[in-house]
C-alpha cells in the first residue's frame, strides 16, 4: 500500500458547523487570541478560558464528520492513510479515520496545568470543566490544547510521517500557521502533492495538483484521482 499523508485545517470542518477562527464572523471576532488561546490568558482569566473551550465542546456536540472527513476514512481501504491535523475537534476519529496526529491537542481531552502528561479524556456527558476541578496531582485541569507560544510536542512524529510519504495531501488550511505549514517541505523531491481549499493558497513548491472546491466536493475530486492514478 502506498503511503498517503494528509495535513489537515479548519477548513475540512467548516462544513460541519466548526467555527473557524480566521475568517470574517470567526472566533477571533468574539474573542482575543491573547485572552483565549495563550499560557498568559489562562494565568490572567482561567474562568473566562474555562468557560470558552466549554463552548467549543458544546458546539462540536452538535457537529457531524462531512464528505471531507469521512473521505479519508474510506480511502484507508487502498492506501496507508496518516492524518495530521491541526484541528482539535474529534471529526475525523468519528467518521473512523484510524491514525491521526493532532499538532494542537484535542479539545474532548483536559489535562493537569501542572504536569502536560496527566491527560484525561472527557465523556459527552461529562464535557464541562469547572474552575475547582483538580487533576490527580491536585492541579486545576486545563483544555488539553496546544497554546500559541507553547511547544508542539506532536511535531517530530508528524515530521517522520511527511518523510515517508508517497502521496501528501493537504485539505483547509491556509498554510500561514507554523510548524504545520513547513511540513509540506519535509516530503521527497517528486512526492506527487495535492491541496483542497476553495480560497488560493500559497504554496511554495513543486508538484501541486490544486482542487479549488470545500472539502466535501473535493474530497470526492481527489479520491477518484487517485483510484484513477495510483492504484
Amino acid at each position: 500500500m502506498k503511503k498517503l499523508v494528509v495535513l489537515t485545517g479548519a477548513g475540512i470542518s467548516a462544513e460541519s458547523g466548526i467555527s473557524t477562527f480566521r475568517d470574517s464572523n470567526g472566533l477571533w471576532e468574539q474573542y482575543r487570541v491573547e485572552d483565549v488561546a495563550t499560557p498568559e490568558g489562562w494565568r490572567k482569566n482561567p474562568q473566562l478560558v474555562t468557560q470558552f473551550y466549554n463552548e467549543r465542546r458544546k458546539q462540536l456536540l452538535t457537529s457531524q464528520p462531512n464528505y471531507g472527513h469521512i473521505g479519508l476514512a474510506e480511502l484507508e481501504e487502498f492506501f496507508d492513510v496518516t492524518i495530521i491535523t491541526q484541528n482539535v475537534d474529534n471529526l475525523h476519529e468519528r467518521a473512523g479515520s484510524k491514525k491521526i496526529i493532532h499538532l494542537h491537542g484535542e479539545l474532548t481531552k483536559v489535562r493537569s496545568e501542572r504536569n502536560e502528561n496527566l491527560v484525561y479524556q472527557l465523556s459527552p456527558e461529562q464535557y464541562e470543566v469547572h474552575i475547582g476541578d483538580k487533576a490527580e496531582d491536585g492541579a486545576q485541569l486545563r483544555p488539553h490544547i496546544v497554546w500559541f507560544n507553547e511547544a508542539v510536542p506532536m511535531i517530530e512524529p508528524a515530521i517522520e510521517d511527511c518523510q515517508k510519504a508517497d502521496i501528501f495531501v493537504i485539505v483547509g488550511t491556509s498554510m500561514v500557521v507554523y510548524p504545520a505549514a513547513g511540513l509540506i517541505h519535509y516530503t521527497r523531491p517528486g512526492t506527487p502533492i495535492f491541496l483542497i481549499d476553495p480560497k488560493e493558497v500559497n504554496v511554495q513548491h513543486n508538484h501541486v495538483t490544486v482542487i479549488q472546491d470545500v472539502a466535501s466536493s473535493g474530497m470526492k475530486k481527489l479520491v477518484q484521482i487517485l483510484k484513477e492514478n495510483y492504484l
